[in-house]
């Protein structure tokens, strides 16, 4: 399959792959890489991209290339964006789906074990380094907000720092509309231009896509999400020296929000 073209030329330094995880070898993930110039810095800096749902790993590819042209004089970060099973340029199931309830076969612990042995045989095997050595820092978007909080939860001690962008609410279920039909709704406290029927169309719409147990082309199970990240401050996440991950959250533009979702059909 030909690598989607973006819109920009991207950089000479931006590599692409494919690798099988030792626990998986029948199945491959695609991803995109560059090799740091400035890993003479001790430990080195990986930069690791985490997907959302709607948006795959060329959703990157423009940033790596802005990474690349601003540290172009300072000497360049290693970076990795990867697809995951069943999504972007990776064309395989995560073997685990086999056998399970069709749409819901792994979930996000699932998905941060993978990241996990990624991240070891990446680093061991492109970068000719041991994971443990480098200066990891995550950038998450929706979803991969969540995956990036499990893994450095998980896995403490190991993530530097965490950029998370329009991050998902991992222990909600996406019921956020007031709901015409309840009891104790008060019409009167509806906006002007927003009509009961508008109301109902829009809860509606929301749930068929952000509700967790819907069915996503990836086939990641996301209703047990809640279970996993239970609460948004805790438990603390430790970095490495026992000290917490430098950590920034972004929050989406609401228009810009309203622009994308309706690319995909929420409207």
């Amino acid at each position: 399959m030909a690598l989607p073209q973006p819109a920009m030329m991207l950089p000479k330094e931006i590599l692409h792959g494919t690798v099988a995880l030792r626990t998986k070898p029948t199945a491959s993930l695609h991803y995109s890489w560059v090799f740091g110039s400035n890993n003479s810095e001790k430990p080195s800096p990986l930069v690791v991209f985490l997907n959302g749902l709607m948006a795959d790993k060329s959703a990157w590819l423009p940033v790596m290339a802005g990474i690349i042209r601003k540290q172009h004089t300072s000497g360049i970060s290693s970076m990795l964006a990867y697809d995951r099973y069943g999504q972007g340029m990776t064309e395989n199931r995560d073997p685990l789906d086999c056998g399970r309830e069709k749409g819901y076969g792994h979930d996000v612990a699932d998905v941060v074990q993978d990241l996990r042995l990624l991240l070891v045989q990446f680093a061991q095997d492109r970068l000719d380094e041991k994971l443990e050595d480098l200066c990891i820092v995550l950038v998450a978007n929706s979803i991969g907000c969540a995956i990036a909080r499990l893994y450095a939860q998980k896995y403490p001690g190991t993530v530097s720092a965490l950029l998370l962008l329009d991050s998902m609410m991992a222990n909600s279920d996406f019921d956020w509309w007031p709901d015409p039909d309840a009891g104790d709704f008060d019409p009167e406290q509806l906006p002007p231009d927003v009509t009961i029927e508008v109301l109902r169309e829009q809860r509606t719409r929301f749930a068929e896509i952000f509700k967790p147990d819907v069915i996503n082309k990836e086939g990641l199970d996301r209703r047990n999400i809640a279970a996993l990240l239970p609460k948004s401050d805790a438990p603390a996440l430790i970095g490495p020296g026992d000290q917490g991950p430098l950590l920034t959250v972004v929050g989406h533009d609401p228009w810009k929000f309203a622009e994308e979702s309706l690319k995909v059909g929420f409207h």
